[in-house]
């Protein structure tokens, strides 16, 4: 696992075994609040190993910025701390998370150990502030990739943990693009420092304009693309044919995963677009 020092008394984790899937630390005089917990039990037990004993502090908060699996699945590491998160992800994880971590199991024994823990505190609406030393922590929604997403800024360093709204390839087969677009565009005015995105390296201010400029590109150039389709006598087949490149991304992003995610984009805007019809 990869970790790295964003700023004063705060840390980035990136796994080496699924999608460069990320997590963070804010450190405090006496305990500290972790943001997401990665899928696999070893890597979220050495950033447990890091944070405890390196750092030298006890994790007394985790926020989860979404429900899916590689974010939430390590919550339960982390013993006695206060998971928060939005009011629909702990609906999402209680109605999907137990059946997919007994489908999961069937495939890696390690996940044995792993135990479904929804958050315990949750904000529906507007934000949610907290202050972790010197720092202030605002928590707001930032749907798109899933119906949940919220984004974990710390004011003072403008770093923003902005989960799986933003990431190297968009992916919205769980959410909606028209509400990632969205998100993508309120992150690009937030005057940031760092976003460390749920998937994939962090992303500095000299290069921010340039990402989120890509992946505004990239939603609409796949909108486009799935309109034509949908003109078309073989949908299927056309829509096969749109590549990755066309739409302005590389198939390389994501450690090779995306040309599989850019197919499963396309095929689930193409049934978005066909039931709004």
């Amino acid at each position: 696992m990869h970790r790295e020092r964003v700023s004063e008394n705060v840390f980035w984790f990136q796994s080496e075994v699924y999608a460069q899937v990320t997590a963070g630390v804010i450190i405090g005089p006496q305990w500290a609040v972790v943001i997401d917990t990665l899928a696999l039990p070893e890597e979220t037990l050495g950033m447990r190993e890091f944070i405890e004993h390196e750092l030298g502090v006890q994790v007394r908060y985790v926020i989860n910025t979404h429900y899916h699996a590689d974010h939430t699945w390590g919550n339960c590491f982390f013993h006695g701390a206060t998971v928060i998160g939005h009011a629909k992800c702990r609906e999402l994880l209680i109605e999907y998370g137990m059946p997919s971590l007994e489908e999961a199991r069937k495939q890696n024994a390690n996940l044995r150990q792993v135990k479904i823990v929804p958050p315990h505190l949750t904000f529906a609406s507007g934000e949610l502030a907290m202050r972790v030393g010197k720092k202030n922590l605002i928590l707001s929604p930032s749907f798109g990739h899933s119906a949940d997403g919220i984004s974990v800024l710390v004011e003072e360093d403008r770093v923003l943990f902005a989960g799986d709204a933003f990431m190297s390839l968009p992916y919205i087969v769980d959410g909606d693009a028209d509400d990632l677009l969205a998100s993508v565009k309120r992150i690009g005015r937030m005057g940031l420092e760092n976003i460390i995105q749920g998937h994939g390296d962090i992303i500095l201010r000299g290069e921010i304009d340039a990402a989120v400029k890509d992946n505004t590109n990239y939603l609409n150039n796949i909108k486009k693309a799935v309109k034509s389709a949908g003109k078309r006598k073989n949908v299927d087949e056309y829509l096969e044919s749109i590549t990755i490149e066309e739409c302005g991304k590389s198939r390389v992003f994501l450690g090779g995963l995306a040309e599989t995610l850019h197919r499963r984009n396309l095929r689930a805007l193409h049934r978005k677009m066909n039931s709004d019809e």
